[in-house]
C-alpha cells in the first residue's frame, strides 16, 4: 500500500467486497495514486469510489471491477488495455476478471496523460484546439 490519503467511504466500499475484488480494486488505488499524486478519494452516487482530478472511478459488479477513465477518449491505447467504450466520446473502461493482472505501466501512462489533459482543459477544451489548431 501506498502512502496516500485514503478516504474511509473507499476503505468501507472495498472491505465490503470479496477478496479478490477488494485485490484488484487496492492495486488499482495504488497505481492511481502513483501515477497522480494529487488525485483525491471521494465517493459519489452514495457509495461509488471516485479519484478526483477531474474523474476516474472504481466500480465492482457482480464478476469484475471496473474502472472508469473519464476523459480516456483523447488518450492513446498502445498497449490495448482498454476493455470497453470504444465509441464513447468522453470515456473509456478497463474491466478486470478474477486472475486478471493489473497493467500497472501503461495504466499509469494513461493516467498520466488524463490527469495532464485534465489540467489542460479536459477533453472538451483539447478537442476543440485540436480541431482549429489553436
Amino acid at each position: 500500500m501506498g502512502n496516500y490519503a485514503r478516504h474511509p467511504g473507499v476503505d468501507s466500499y472495498m472491505d465490503a467486497l470479496p477478496d479478490w475484488q477488494k485485490a484488484v480494486c487496492e492495486e488499482l488505488r495504488d497505481v492511481i495514486h502513483e501515477a497522480e499524486p494529487d488525485i483525491v478519494e471521494t465517493i459519489k452516487r452514495r457509495v461509488q469510489p471516485y479519484f478526483v482530478l477531474e474523474g476516474n472511478a472504481l466500480l465492482a459488479a457482480k464478476n469484475h471491477v471496473n474502472l472508469f477513465l473519464y476523459d480516456g477518449a483523447i488518450v492513446p491505447d498502445p498497449a490495448g488495455i482498454i476493455t470497453a467504450g470504444h465509441d464513447n466520446k468522453t470515456g473509456r473502461m478497463i474491466s478486470f476478471y478474477l486472475d486478471d493482472e493489473v497493467p500497472t505501466e501503461p495504466l499509469i501512462e494513461m493516467l498520466r496523460q488524463i490527469a495532464a489533459n485534465n489540467r489542460a482543459g479536459g477533453w472538451r477544451k483539447i478537442k476543440n484546439d485540436r480541431k482549429f489548431g489553436d
